[in-house]
């Protein structure tokens, strides 16, 4: 059997990461409900057992030394992991589980929200809490099981699941192309483009893809989420180019047109990224296995309704 010797006792870690959250000895006790020498004993006792001083004491309290600062920032998110299990344990009784999802912002307020209480229905012992993350990140730093991104499919030390692929269309408020109802590719390039901070050239490819490129197609407000050229588009700021599934309810609403009806496949798409480690992981095959019906179902029905708005409608005869 393997000795565990090298892990210092819990007590010892929670009084370290008081002491440091806090730059004070004090507080942590007040914190831990412990006396001001309990927590010294106890920070005493980890530097001892560790070989390394972690703070530096002064006449205005105590700061963290430079392995201290590392050595805090690992102990505080294994702690906070161990609080989360165990509060998850408790609640569930042992049933069920919980999955920290990392989401791209857009995707996961327009797409995947509106259809998780399925989900829940289906699952109710699975708790999922969503993050916002726009770029990929070390799994091995955060406390993510799981996340959804826009990119190539590539990830280092995780498993990748392509979903969808990304379609970018122009969207604007009617207001702003009335009484008109459709635009050409040049009377479009005359409105102010709203850009995209994620999607630095796709102006550029959407015109290249219809066979005109104006010169000025990079130029224009920037925005970093899609939610907020949306918005801006809304109230009639500009066209933005936002990928096909961010747009149903507004359409149906009425809040947003398409100017004009091409659809431009983008150099992205959308991927379920699992690490490595947690590739067998139960809790993640069942939030994968709904995602991935979910999605198919998706696709199915934005194909269908892509052909219906492309369809020519009937002209209405003169009176």
């Amino acid at each position: 059997m393997t000795s565990r010797r090298k892990i210092p006792s819990t007590a010892a870690l929670s009084a370290f990461e008081a002491a440091a959250r806090h730059s004070s000895f004090t507080e942590a006790a007040e914190e831990l409900s412990l006396t001001q020498s309990a927590i010294c004993r106890q920070i005493a006792g980890l530097e001892q057992f560790l070989g390394v001083s972690l703070f530096r004491r002064s006449r205005r309290g105590v700061l963290l030394t430079e392995a201290g600062v590392t050595y805090h920032r690992q102990v505080s998110r294994h702690l906070e992991q161990i609080e989360l299990d165990t509060l998850n344990l408790m609640t569930r009784g042992g049933r069920g589980g919980r999955l920290e999802l990392a989401v791209v912002p857009t995707f996961g307020t327009r797409w995947l929200l509106p259809r998780l209480a399925g989900f829940a229905q289906l699952h109710p012992d699975i708790t999922l809490n969503l993050s916002s993350r726009t770029r990929p990140f070390l799994f091995d730093d955060t406390t993510m099981d799981a996340a959804i991104y826009a990119g190539d499919g590539h990830w280092p030390g995780a498993v990748t699941t392509h979903l969808m692929a990304e379609t970018l269309v122009p969207v604007c408020s009617p207001a702003l192309i009335a009484p008109r109802k459709k635009l050409t590719p040049q009377q479009l390039a005359e409105l102010p483009l709203l850009q995209q901070s994620t999607r630095p050239y796709a102006w550029r490819q959407w015109f290249e893809s219809i066979g005109h490129v104006p010169g000025n197609e990079l130029a224009g407000p920037r925005y970093e989420l899609f939610f907020m050229s949306l918005q801006a588009a809304a109230v009639g700021l500009g066209v933005a180019l936002v990928p096909e599934y961010d747009i149903g309810d507004d359409l149906t609403s009425g809040r947003l047109v398409i100017p004009v009806q091409h659809f431009c496949p983008s150099d992205r798409a959308y991927y379920l990224s699992i690490p490595e480690r947690k590739a067998d992981n139960p809790v993640l095959e069942v939030f994968k296995a709904w995602l991935i019906e979910e999605m198919a179902t998706y696709n199915a029905t934005a194909e269908q309704e892509r052909l219906l708005r492309a369809k020519p409608r009937p002209r209405t005869p003169p009176a």
